[in-house]
């Protein structure tokens, strides 16, 4: 006999049943649930106490779960349709996925959307169920090749667990890393339509308060990824399996010097931006969400201007802060440090302008020990010394109102990676600044895995309120990603994962993160040059100051 509470009510049961049996889910509205804190499938079978959280497309976690079996629905109806067409699945602009058909004698018209759209409505109204099912690698790996999927067949090289769970509905087998929807009929919401030779694909996102968000048309984060893509097919490094054959010791040095490479020809394509309008440019403003790399992006750019002959001054907006007692608080009553009037905007605008005007200003230290403003040092500039601003708000004019559009040359920064563990499996760019914070944070600040994951929430809101909004209306955007650095990463974010406990909230999300980063082969760093991006994070940084 055990107990279970689900949905208010209380259940004494003594032999295993689905939660699908006690909740009330006709509506197909929630896609998840968390048993114990642990994610589980609504097909799960109880057989223990426990509480029982039904989830929707509210939660984070569900929306996972929608996304994961989105994509299965999608390379069905591909194999359904085109068994000839072997398609890659990515994300894309304005949150949503991307899929491209290899051949590149094909483009998606409307013909084909037409075709997918019609054939996704009758798997959907068909309801068919998704069953899990499992195979020994080796099964497996003799399937994908038979089926001539030799992405998904190299990628289980690189699995250390000898059995593989895959799901089938009718006739078709594959495997999301991820957990499903019971059945096709959950997936009722979606939006496809051509773009650029491809199909973009808009789902339900819980930031959107689990509607499809409107679409935003983003054509230079469009070129970055287009960009992304053909670096990663240019280095052979589109796929993990790909990726993992250049660790070793003949090919990983040159691997990751053809990425800092990379970094160095978009620092000095950007330089030569700056410096052929230099004449107008007076603040240069850098902004991208948590660990994106800003500060060592900051530095480097200032340094590639000094080689150019332009000196730029260099302010932290961190120096802005107002006193502890004047900054905003959250709807939680906690003080939000990413609320824009948490920053002295005022005296920012007067001493901007006094610089820029040949003046002399006390810039303010904020001592984030105490919580106030200290006076600093005092500073003047020459008429062709630009200034460089960095921090979550430097895209908004709102911070910037006093200067001219036409003085501000606006960068993004953020991680922007084309990497997939198959061709239906895209890797998150969101989990992989969580994987920069977490190594970050243990490195610098000695903080568990467990706490950044705690405060992560946090920032991905204030990311969607002060960043995104601006990020378009950008003059350059900076793709920080370091195709080899997971590889670099592991070493340090598995074990810190692993320190999260089976009963912690934070479980789900770590145990995620750990699934997709096994399938890395681990890089030594010693290799990785002082002024990487990436040491901002490791360690060994030749710029002493870490990116908040």
């Amino acid at each position: 006999m055990f107990t279970i509470n689900i949905s208010d009510k209380t259940y004494r049961l003594d032999e295993r049943t689905p939660v699908l049996n006690l909740a009330d889910n006709s509506d197909k509205k929630y896609m998840a649930v968390k048993v114990n804190n642990r994610l589980r499938e609504l097909t799960y079978e109880l057989c223990y106490d426990a509480d029982v959280k039904l989830l929707d497309l509210t939660s984070p976690d569900a929306v996972k779960v929608y996304e994961t079996s989105l994509r299965y629905l999608l390379a069905m109806a591909f194999h359904n349709l085109y068994p000839n067409y072997q398609i890659k699945i990515c994300y894309a602009i304005s949150r949503s996925l991307m899929i491209t058909v290899l051949d590149p004698k094909t483009v998606i018209d409307k013909k084909m959307l037409n075709a997918v759209c019609k054939e996704l409505d009758r798997l959907v109204k068909a309801d068919l169920p998704f069953v899990k099912t499992s195979l020994t690698k080796e099964e497996a790996y003799d399937y994908f090749v038979s089926q001539g999927e030799i992405d998904k067949a190299e990628t289980l090289k690189y699995r250390p667990e000898k059995i593989c769970h895959f799901y089938k509905c009718g006739d078709y087998l594959n495997y999301m890393f991820g957990y499903m929807t019971p059945s096709t009929g959950y997936l009722k919401s979606y939006n496809l339509f051509c773009y650029d030779g491809n199909l973009i694909v808009q789902y339900p996102r819980y930031e959107a308060k689990g509607v499809i968000p409107e679409f935003n048309d983003e054509p230079t984060f469009s070129r970055v990824l287009r960009n992304a893509h053909k670096w990663a097919k240019l280095c052979n490094a589109d796929l993990v399996s790909k990726m993992n054959e250049h660790v070793t010791e003949d090919t990983y040095v040159d691997f990751i010097n053809m990425n800092e490479t990379l970094h160095n020809g978009m620092l000095h394509e950007l330089g030569g931006l700056i410096a052929q309008d230099i004449e107008n440019i007076r603040l240069i403003c850098i902004a991208g969400p948590s660990s994106s790399g800003k500060t060592t992006f900051s530095n480097r750019l200032k340094i590639e201007l000094m080689s150019r002959g332009i000196k730029p001054l260099r302010i932290s907006l961190d120096m802005y802060y107002k006193d502890r007692n004047q900054i905003p608080v959250d709807e939680y009553g906690d003080p939000d440090f990413e609320h824009i009037d948490a920053l002295d905007v005022k005296l920012f605008n007067e001493h901007m302008q006094a610089l820029i005007e040949g003046e002399e200003v006390e810039l303010p230290n904020y001592q984030f020990g105490n919580g106030r403003a200290a006076t600093g040092i005092k500073t003047k500039i020459t008429p062709d010394t630009p200034i460089i601003i960095e921090g979550i708000h430097a895209l908004n004019d709102q911070l910037t109102y006093t200067v001219t559009k036409h003085q501000k040359f606006k960068i993004y920064i953020a991680p922007q990676f084309q990497i997939n563990l198959d061709y239906h499996n895209p890797i998150s760019y969101t989990d992989i600044r969580l994987l920069r914070r977490i190594v970050r944070d243990k490195k610098y600040r000695n903080a568990s895995a467990e706490r950044t994951l705690e405060m992560w929430p946090s920032v991905r809101r204030g990311e969607f309120k002060w960043i995104y909004p601006y990020q378009e209306g950008c003059n350059y955007v900076f793709n920080s990603a370091l195709t080899y650095e997971l590889c670099v990463l592991k070493k340090y974010a598995l074990p810190a994962l692993q320190e999260v406990k089976s009963d912690s909230a934070h479980y789900i999300t770590a145990n995620r993160l750990i699934k997709f980063l096994k399938y890395f082969k681990e890089m030594d760093e010693k290799w990785v040059p002082c002024n990487s991006l990436l040491r901002e994070f490791i360690g060994g940084s030749c710029f002493a100051e870490v990116d908040e």
